[in-house]
């Protein structure tokens, strides 16, 4: 069964970056209405370790601080949204391997809404893989990047390791490719 993605892209309007990953998990691994919402997801205890040196600043007990989420992204000018718009999940679950993309999503419309965005970080190999299908670039390896053109723009992309505890690195090393292009892109 198909299935379109939930969120509306979020966008602050001085957004300088746009996080990209693959797809939402199913609705009943949600913790909170927005992106990466499966507790069990390390990305906001990567963003707390990054940016605050706490990897519980984004959590309270067993829900997510939305609110004080969206409000970091907007004073930080991160945007997020994901690159699948339609899928079918083969084995009914949150795994990228058993995802079929039906249809992407328009990356190179919404970078056209964010004028200050010259750069995008995507948070796993799938993200990667379709963000790329478009181009004739080969996907960079974890922790490099590449330059794409869209629409005579130039946009560097940042392939960073997934979020998710299915892939095989320890929270603190994910943090650390994460500071890395933070601290690059002097966020």
């Amino acid at each position: 069964m198909q299935e379109a993605h939930p969120l509306a892209p979020f966008t602050p309007s001085c957004a300088k970056v746009l996080m990209l990953g693959s797809f939402p998990p199913p609705p009943n691994r949600w913790a909170m209405n927005f992106y990466y919402p499966n507790l069990n997801n390390d990305m906001w205890r990567i963003m707390g370790l990054v940016f605050f040196d706490d990897k519980d600043y984004f959590i309270d007990g067993k829900r997510f601080k939305e609110t004080l989420l969206k409000d970091f992204l907007n004073k930080q000018g991160i945007a997020i949204y994901d690159t699948a718009k339609i899928v079918i999940r083969e084995n009914n679950n949150a795994s990228d391997k058993f995802l079929t993309i039906i249809q992407k999503s328009d990356i190179k419309g919404l970078l056209a809404t964010l004028p200050e965005c010259n750069h995008i970080i995507t948070t796993g190999e799938k993200a990667s893989e379709i963000l790329l299908s478009d181009f004739d670039i080969k996907i960079p390896k974890v922790g490099q990047s590449v330059n794409l053109t869209f629409d005579n723009k130039i946009v560097t992309l940042h392939r960073l390791p997934s979020s998710s505890r299915a892939y095989p690195l320890a929270l603190d090393k994910k943090a650390q490719f994460y500071r890395a292009v933070f601290e690059k892109l002097d966020l």
